[in-house]
């Protein structure tokens, strides 16, 4: 397990908890407008070690009752269970960030008890996950995983929230019908618009066709008309 991040307190990403976020290294996707990029791209450059983090927790139980991981993406690490397991025997509530495409490792991760609330990325319409991700286009298994993984979180009992970061020259606004059919019956889902940094990772690497596509953030009327779509199928849906 590679650890290449941490924000010793959040009151933001995990709500209602006040939150360390722990960052695990790596990512089996490679988004252009990831703002984790050095993360994704360099996961071994400023690695923190476990027993540091942990250490850190285990004083702080007094003053935090929450833990963000997020990525990059664990569920590609094998061996976070263990550390999972620690912190919950530390007395905290996890928040797992994910982008479900590893639907086996989740549901195994979920049936141990070792995640209180789940955050899954949606990263777009099922047709166009291999441009946004980097992946193959034609890879069917891809869309399948992440079907599977919506509806382990679903069924699962454990809470949850279904998001997607709209990007122009990415994303259209006719995707929300196709976002909205995938996640059909969610309770809660998050319209996220992209905002501009120097440290997205298609700022970072060479990404092909993709690093020539001009990307924007969507207009707030833009992102009502989104909202409005996912509404037909998702009980509570905000832009944030």
């Amino acid at each position: 397990m590679i650890i290449s991040g941490l924000d010793k307190l959040t009151l933001l990403d995990y709500t209602g908890k006040v939150a360390s976020i722990v960052f695990t290294g790596g990512c089996n996707f490679r988004c252009p407008y990831c703002h984790n990029g050095e993360m994704v791209k360099y996961p071994k450059n400023n690695i923190i070690a476990v027993e540091e983090v942990y250490d850190y927790l285990k004083k702080r139980v007094s003053v935090l009752d929450g833990v963000v991981i997020s990525g990059g993406e664990p569920l590609i690490h094998e061996d976070i269970d263990d550390f999972m397991a620690d912190i919950k025997e530390l007395g905290y509530a996890i928040k797992l960030d994910t982008n479900g495409s590893c639907p086996e490792h989740l549901k195994k991760v979920i049936d141990k008890g070792l995640v209180d609330y789940v955050a899954m990325d949606i990263k777009g319409a099922p047709d166009k996950y291999g441009l946004i991700t980097g992946r193959d286009s034609d890879d069917v298994s891809l869309t399948e995983k992440i079907k599977a993984s919506v509806e382990i979180i679903m069924s699962s009992g454990v809470d949850y929230e279904f998001r997607t970061t709209y990007v122009k020259g990415l994303h259209d606004i006719e995707d929300a019908e196709e976002i909205g059919k995938l996640i059909r019956g969610a309770k809660r889902y998050f319209v996220q618009n992209y905002k501009e940094s120097d440290r997205i990772l298609v700022k970072l690497d060479d990404m092909g066709g993709v690093s020539d596509i001009s990307l924007q953030p969507f207009e707030e009327d833009e992102l009502k008309k989104i909202r409005n779509t996912i509404t037909q199928y998702v009980g509570d849906v905000k832009v944030r």
